[in-house]
């Protein structure tokens, strides 16, 4: 089971209220692109979603896991990228993996370590030192990392952060062919270009909610950006027509 159920869901910090009664959903196969101003919550509910956050109150299952009461079954199954690599600079790519591999008890891991490397088009650079490698290189191998233990499900929070054009578009290549074999997806971006060629549904949280949402054929054809300010100021909006 390759899905995100989230109903209800409540997190709190002290006081503060950033997710507030939430409810969200990602099918199997589903590639979804979660939109949001700075400060909406979109790290925040990818730190739960990936077991990093407990949440305060609600309904969250991963993968058919209950988080919090059963995180390790959601982390076997999960892949998590952010801006922040995760990587140890003075081991090389390929001690990485095989760092990562074991903690997830990684079958036949040289195979699939070769198999990764090939993914992100860093074979050649394995036994370089990550603290050698530029900013998109790096990023390529914690996509290695993320998918090391073949998860059905990635999050991937703010990927493009930091990146050049060139390690963007090889970004995107990488994202393509993830996507294509049929995993689930759930991306925050503020990239709204790169979201809308790559992800198959939209979904904008504003205010501690999902507000708005749609599937690829239902953006209108003025595009991601008209819905995306449609949902986030719809007042704005109608004063503009």
């Amino acid at each position: 089971m390759a899905e995100i159920i989230v109903q209800k869901l409540v997190k709190r910090f002290g006081l503060k209220s950033v997710l507030k009664g939430l409810d969200f959903e990602a099918k199997a196969g589903e590639f979804v692109g979660l939109l949001g101003p700075n400060g909406a919550g979109k790290t925040t509910l990818l730190r739960i979603l990936a077991s990093l956050s407990r949440p305060t109150i609600g309904l969250v299952k991963v993968a058919g896991f209950r988080l919090p009461q059963q995180a390790a079954g959601v982390r076997a199954s999960l892949g998590v990228l952010s801006h922040q690599t995760m990587l140890y600079g003075n081991l090389s790519g390929e001690e990485n993996l095989k760092f990562f591999g074991k903690v997830y008890n990684v079958g036949d891991l040289e195979t699939r370590i070769i198999e990764v490397l090939d993914l992100v088009d860093l074979a050649k650079r394995r036994r370089d030192l990550v603290r050698t490698y530029s900013r998109g290189m790096a990023q390529r191998l914690a996509i290695a990392r993320a998918m090391i233990h073949n998860p059905a499900i990635l999050l991937l929070d703010e990927p493009y952060t930091g990146l050049d054009q060139d390690a963007s578009l090889m970004l995107d290549a990488i994202l393509k062919q993830i996507a294509a074999q049929g995993r689930t997806v759930v991306m925050t971006s503020h990239d709204l270009v790169r979201t809308a060629e790559l992800c198959s549904r939209f979904d904008v949280l504003s205010r501690g909610k999902i507000i708005a949402s749609a599937r690829r054929g239902e953006i209108p054809r003025d595009g991601l950006l008209a819905f995306y300010r449609q949902a986030i100021n719809p007042e704005r909006e109608v004063e503009n027509a």
